[in-house]
C-alpha cells in the first residue's frame, strides 16, 4: 500500500530546475533583493551588483559585485547614468563570469538613477552572451522625483529592452491606485517594493512548483525569448466559495493592468494560479476562461500550483506582454550630450551652427543667394558684409547635466544673443 508522500510524489513527479540567478542592480535593486531573498526563492543564487560599498555591506547576497575605479573615487556615480554605464563596461567581463552556468537570470533594478540606469542594460547584455533567458523587473521613478530622472529612466528602459528577453515594468505613480492620501512615504515605497516582488515570485512558481498543471523552462522560453516586450502584471488573492469570481474582478479592475486593457493589448499572457488543496479544476477552468476573454489574441501560457498552506484562498498572478510594433523614439536612444535643441541642451557645447540667424534679403543679394530686382533707375548699394565673430564655445564642467532653468518659457541657461538671434560684429 503507497504511503500518502508515496502518492503525492507519482502524482507530481520532481523535474528538473532551472539553473537561475537574481541580481539586484542599484541601491534600490539591492534593497528589493534582501527582500526576495526567501525561502519561497529556495536554489536560486543571489548577486547584488553596485558601486555603493555600504549598500553591499548591508546587503545579504551570497555574491557581491563592487564596480568602482579612479573615475569614481568612492562617491559613487553621482545620478549619471552614463558613469554607470561606463564602469560597468570596463568590468563587463566580471558580471558576464557571475552570469555563466545559468539557465534563467533575474534583473531587479530601480531605474532612474546613475547605477540602476547605467549598469542594468550593460548586465542584461553580458546575461544574454552567456545563453541564458533573461528577464529584467524594474521600477519607473514617481512623478515627483523630477524630469531629469524621468528621461534617465526611460532612456535605460528602451535600452534595456533592446537586450533582454522580457522587461517587467512597474511605474512607481500607478502606486497612487492603491493607496490613500494618508499612506506615509515609507509605506508607499514599501508597498511599491512588495509589487515587483509579487512580479518576481511569480515567475518563479511557474518554473519551480510542482502542480496540477506544470509550466517547463522550455515552454517560457518558447514565449518570450528575444520578443524584447514590455509587460505588465498582477497579482490578486480571494477566498471563500466565490473566489474565482472575485480574483477575476479584482484582475479586471487592477490599476497595473490599466484596469484590463493591458490584457486586451498584450501578445503573451503568463497566468500563475495558486490554491490549496480544496484546488478544484472547474475554479481553474472558470479563471482561464475569464482571462481568456480578454486576451483573445494573445498567447497564453499557464500553471497551476497546490500549496498546503492555502486552504481555502485562491491566488492568481498575471503577467501580460506587449512586443514593440515600432522603434522607440530617436530622443530616448539618444544620451542627452546628443541632443541639439536648446531646450535640452545638456553637452559640452551649443552647436554652432544655431548662433547664426537667418540671413536678411539683403544680406542674401549680397551674397549672390537672390537675385536683385530688375527695376530702372535702381543702383545697387555697395554695403560691407555683416560677419560672425569666432566666438569659442565652452563647456558646462559639472554642471553638464543639470537642469535647465526656464523663465516664461525660455531657458536662461542659453546665452541672450542666441535666444533672439542677435549678429554680435
Amino acid at each position: 500500500m503507497k504511503t500518502k508522500t508515496e502518492t503525492s510524489a507519482a502524482m507530481f513527479p520532481p523535474a528538473k530546475l532551472p539553473a537561475a540567478k537574481i541580481f539586484g542592480v542599484g541601491g534600490a535593486g539591492v534593497r528589493l533583493l534582501d527582500a526576495v531573498n526567501g525561502e519561497d526563492f529556495a536554489g536560486a543564487g543571489f548577486v547584488a551588483v553596485n558601486t555603493d560599498a555600504a549598500s553591499l555591506a548591508a546587503s545579504s547576497a551570497a555574491l557581491k559585485i563592487h564596480l568602482e575605479t579612479r573615475l569614481l573615487r568612492g562617491l559613487g556615480t553621482g545620478g549619471d547614468p552614463e558613469r554607470g554605464r561606463a564602469i560597468a563596461e570596463e568590468q563587463f567581463a566580471t558580471l558576464k563570469t557571475a552570469c555563466e552556468g545559468t539557465d534563467v537570470i533575474f534583473i531587479v533594478a530601480g531605474l532612474g538613477g546613475g547605477a540602476g540606469s547605467g549598469i542594468t542594460p550593460v548586465l542584461a547584455r553580458a546575461a544574454k552572451e552567456t545563453g541564458a533567458l533573461v528577464l529584467a523587473f524594474v521600477t519607473l521613478p514617481f512623478a515627483c522625483e523630477g524630469n531629469r530622472r524621468q528621461q534617465q529612466a526611460r532612456q535605460s528602459l528602451e535600452q534595456l529592452k533592446s537586450v533582454a528577453d522580457g522587461v517587467i515594468c512597474l511605474p512607481c505613480q500607478k502606486t497612487f491606485k492603491l493607496i490613500d492620501e494618508n499612506t506615509s512615504v515609507l509605506d508607499t515605497f514599501r508597498i511599491t517594493g512588495e509589487l515587483l516582488v509579487e512580479g518576481v515570485r511569480g515567475v518563479w512558481r511557474l518554473l519551480t512548483r510542482p502542480g496540477l498543471i506544470q509550466i517547463h523552462f522550455d515552454d517560457l522560453c518558447a514565449l518570450v525569448r528575444d520578443r524584447h516586450s514590455e509587460s505588465a502584471f498582477a497579482s490578486v488573492e480571494a477566498s471563500g466559495p466565490a473566489r474565482s469570481r472575485e480574483v477575476v474582478e479584482k484582475l479586471l479592475n487592477h490599476p497595473l493592468l490599466d484596469e484590463g486593457r493591458a490584457l486586451g493589448e498584450s501578445d503573451a499572457v503568463l497566468v500563475s494560479i495558486m490554491g490549496g488543496k480544496d484546488l478544484t479544476m472547474n475554479e481553474v477552468g472558470r479563471v482561464m476562461e475569464q482571462i481568456g476573454r480578454h486576451c483573445e489574441r494573445a498567447q497564453v501560457i499557464m500553471g497551476a500550483t497546490v500549496d498546503e498552506t492555502m486552504k481555502a484562498r485562491l491566488s492568481v498572478t498575471v503577467i501580460a506582454a506587449k512586443q514593440n510594433s515600432t522603434a522607440p523614439p530617436a530622443e530616448l536612444l539618444a544620451s542627452p550630450a546628443d541632443t541639439t535643441e536648446p531646450s535640452a541642451v545638456r553637452g559640452s557645447a551649443w552647436s554652432t551652427s544655431r548662433c547664426v540667424p537667418p540671413a536678411s534679403p539683403l544680406e542674401q543679394r549680397e551674397q549672390g543667394l537672390t537675385r536683385p530686382s530688375s527695376g530702372r533707375g535702381r543702383k545697387a548699394a555697395s554695403r560691407m558684409r555683416q560677419a560672425q565673430l569666432p566666438l569659442a564655445i565652452i563647456s558646462k564642467g559639472r554642471f553638464d547635466k543639470s537642469e535647465p532653468t526656464i523663465h516664461k518659457g525660455e531657458d536662461l541657461d542659453i546665452p541672450t544673443y542666441i535666444r533672439r538671434g542677435v549678429a554680435l560684429n
